[in-house]
């Protein structure tokens, strides 16, 4: 039996980060957060079909595609730059870290729908409600997880922490697949809470200082499906670089 998320509203987002490191959105929320509409959102969704393999899992596994984007945001001033290669330390990623991994770059037409915009930017303004006003470096992921080989696995690294102050899980959709449990805990405590993101455009906010997270690989219910996510990491002070 799937367990859902409590959502949280947008005016209580703030006071329930602080309360317990994370929360919840529903979509009606995230669009109202965002200052957009679902239809705008949706409107994002075609391009999860666009994906390129990710060649970099170390478990040889061909369950991932992806692309990236990386951004500064300044107040109100979104501004992406250079292409770049994403990076983490080993401290914080296990399997994949301290390997410079170029992922295909998200691409122009995506990044230039007001949804895209719209979101960088409300969630900026989460995280400097959480950590203080100041420049954010986001780093944008789009993930498919699919079931082509009978498993996917939407974190291969386990439970973690991403080395940024927010991280934001949005599910975009959820397509013939059972399992994909999200579970997230207490880094310096016992106290966890586990649920399944269902809804498309329900998104997960986490303070990556006070919680860690994973999410459980995703099987078949019949020949093949998929699970396809945003996510969003803001980070202060500048990017993770080797």
């Amino acid at each position: 039996m799937l367990l859902h998320p409590a959502y949280t509203y947008p005016g209580q987002l703030a006071t329930q980060m602080r309360q317990q490191g994370y929360a919840v959105l529903s979509p009606d929320g995230l669009a109202q957060l965002a200052g957009c509409g679902i239809a705008d959102l949706d409107a994002l969704r075609p391009s999860w079909d666009a994906l390129a393999p990710d060649a970099y899992l170390k478990d040889g596994g061909r369950y991932r595609r992806r692309r990236h984007a990386s951004y500064v945001v300044e107040g109100t001033q979104l501004t992406q730059v250079p292409h770049r290669a994403h990076w983490q330390p080993v401290e914080y990623n296990a399997l994949h870290g301290g390997m410079q991994r170029w992922f295909e770059p998200v691409e122009p037409q995506t990044a230039a729908q007001l949804a895209w915009t719209r979101l960088l930017l409300a969630l900026a303004g989460v995280a400097s409600g959480l950590k203080g006003v100041q420049a954010w470096y986001v780093e944008a992921h789009q993930f498919r997880i699919d079931t082509a080989g009978g498993i996917g696995r939407p974190t291969p690294e386990g439970a973690h922490r991403d080395g940024v102050d927010l991280v934001a899980v949005l599910l975009v959709a959820r397509e013939g697949i059972k399992g994909g449990e999200t579970r997230v805990f207490q880094a310096d405590g016992p106290a966890g809470q586990r649920f399944t993101l269902t809804e498309p455009w329900s998104a997960m906010l986490l303070d990556d200082e006070r919680v860690i997270h994973e999410t459980t690989p995703i099987q078949p219910l019949a020949e093949s499906g998929y699970r396809d996510t945003l996510v969003l990491t803001y980070r202060a002070g500048g990017f993770q670089e080797a």
